[in-house]
């Protein structure tokens, strides 16, 4: 019985925390990217509308997806942390010009998060062969 293969690629590009986390685990060709927020390279957290911590968050995790050889296109599952109820409508609205047919399965949660960021995303995706 054989192991499977484990990496945890990386890059100068790929956000960093001070966080005990990896941004993301290679397990054989599937892809598990940890929490994405808007933070800059260095983890500090980039302050911002609820629009600029969403598209700062979902580009931050393409550059991790972009590391370990995927795109959005290879993403099957989101689990996505929105501070705010109302900013419900308004993420929906994003998440459709990121992602589209056929949709990776989802999760939203609210009233999550702490004051210091109004979005969250994370995702499972499949390497392409």
């Amino acid at each position: 019985m054989s192991h499977p293969q484990v990496s945890y690629p990386n890059n100068p590009d790929t956000p960093t925390s001070h966080l005990p986390f990896s941004p993301c685990v290679v397990v054989d060709r599937v892809v598990y990217v940890s929490g994405q927020a808007s933070v800059d390279q260095t983890g500090k957290i980039i302050s911002d509308t609820f629009e600029g911590e969403f598209r700062r968050s979902i580009e931050n995790m393409i550059k991790i997806l972009g590391v370990a050889g995927c795109e959005l296109k290879d993403v099957i599952q989101t689990r996505n942390y929105v501070r705010d109820e109302e900013d419900l409508k308004l993420y929906n609205q994003l998440y459709a010009e990121y992602f589209s047919n056929p949709l990776p399965a989802r999760a939203t949660l609210t009233n999550c998060l702490p004051s210091t960021i109004r979005y969250e995303i994370e995702c499972i995706a499949v390497i392409p062969e």
